[in-house]
């Protein structure tokens, strides 16, 4: 392979003009990370939305890979119940991910949090203030997500 690739660069008008590449102008190469269904997931909260039967919150987990999304309606935005959340509805259902990426809140990184993922062997991983964009998996998916879930709450208030 390394003897095509050698011929190919060789051949290769643009290659010829630019010239050999020093191992000084190559680029560092990063081990491309294996992924599988359910192995990382995306975990934030949606809110406001009219309240329905006292749930404030939207709790949204998204897998990265499947863009599978889990989503449960809550009273409250804290560490018990998203515990029980990731137990009932990731972790029972998908089986336990490698990997859980949550934005800095106060309600994703605890001493509760902290021992679940620790006893269940999960990396937490937590975006930036400066770089929100790394939890942007659930956001992404909640862009239809909030329109949908709003005309909902809409139509079943309107019966």
């Amino acid at each position: 392979m390394s003897r095509d690739c050698y011929l190919f660069c060789k051949s290769c008008e643009r290659c010829q003009r630019t010239g050999n590449i020093s191992q000084k102008k190559q680029m560092p190469q990063n081990p491309i990370l294996v992924c599988e269904n359910f192995d990382v997931w995306g975990i934030d909260f949606m809110s406001p939305f009219p309240i329905s039967f006292g749930n404030v919150y939207i709790l949204l987990a998204v897998d990265y890979v499947s863009k599978w999304v889990e989503a449960r309606a809550t009273r409250s935005d804290d560490a018990k119940m998203i515990i029980e959340f990731l137990k009932s509805n990731v972790f029972a259902r998908f089986g336990v991910p490698r990997a859980l990426i949550s934005d800095r809140g106060t309600h994703f990184c605890n001493k509760m949090m902290e021992a679940l993922l620790k006893k269940y062997n999960v990396t937490h991983r937590v975006s930036t203030a400066y770089h929100p964009q790394t939890n942007a998996m659930p956001s992404s998916r909640g862009i239809g997500t909030p329109s949908i879930l709003g005309g909902q709450t809409m139509q079943f208030q309107h019966r």
